[in-house]
């Protein structure tokens, strides 16, 4: 996942939140906009200095977070 490492938390750039490399912009609003049904060319357009391999570093991101996180759903 070479894609992963477009990601970076550095603690000085807001406020520590997974973000893309050189930029400002955090992943969270990448999912954001993928939740509201943004495509990766509209991600693109809303997001002119993105790549669209780091809209996918983003989803690789998430994905491997959520793979090693225990998810709690409630009481069965």
């Amino acid at each position: 996942m070479k894609e992963i490492q477009r990601v970076v938390i550095d603690p000085n750039i807001c406020h520590g939140k997974p973000t893309i490399r050189g930029t400002r912009i955090m992943v969270s609003n990448i999912l954001s906009l993928i939740r509201g049904g943004y495509t990766i060319p509209q991600i693109l357009e809303y997001y002119p200095e993105l790549t669209e391999e780091d809209v996918k570093a983003a989803i690789d991101y998430a994905t491997a977070v959520i793979e090693e996180e225990t998810i709690l759903t409630g009481t069965p």
